[in-house]
């Protein structure tokens, strides 16, 4: 590793060290109630829950259409956009995690298919593919995709 590939890093940590200090410190105004949002009163728990686990309220990304799976978006946006080539590879994919999670710091996504074969098998080719068209459809100015075959053996990567 080179001297300012170190300096970077280490600034890159410092930032997360310091950021999460800050969001733990509060603001200090307190007066003596808990602003946490873990009390809860008359007997229900934080988010609308009742004592026996269930909930009243329903998630925020769920309101009143359930979200389809990130797997199903990105097919979806491919076979809206993409190449016959990448529609073909895409139709392969079966998991997609980590596409929804990106802070542009370190963004890491998977892409889960039904190739076989691992590096050496017949998916590295449209892995390629998939990955082209993961950046097609995500963007981060650090982010990193990795598609795996069946087994969960890796068949590629790419930059998105």
């Amino acid at each position: 590793m080179g001297m300012k590939t170190k300096i970077a890093l280490g600034a890159v940590v410092g930032f997360v060290v310091i950021g999460v200090a800050a969001a733990n410190s509060g603001d200090g105004g307190s007066d003596g109630k808990s602003d946490t949002g873990t009390s809860a009163s008359s007997g229900e728990k934080a988010g609308g829950a009742k004592p026996d686990g269930k909930s009243d309220a329903k998630p925020a990304e769920d309101k009143g259409t359930e979200k389809a799976s990130q797997a199903d978006q990105f097919k979806a946006f491919v076979k809206k956009n993409g190449s016959d080539a990448e529609k073909n590879a895409v139709s392969h994919v079966t998991k997609v995690q980590g596409a929804d999670e990106q802070n542009d710091i370190l963004d890491a996504a998977d892409v889960y298919t039904d190739f076989t074969g691992g590096i050496m098998g017949k998916g590295t080719g449209p892995a390629k593919l998939i990955a082209s068209a993961f950046a097609d459809w995500k963007h981060s100015d650090n982010g990193l995709v990795t598609v795996y075959d069946s087994k969960g053996e890796l068949l590629g990567n790419g930059n998105f």
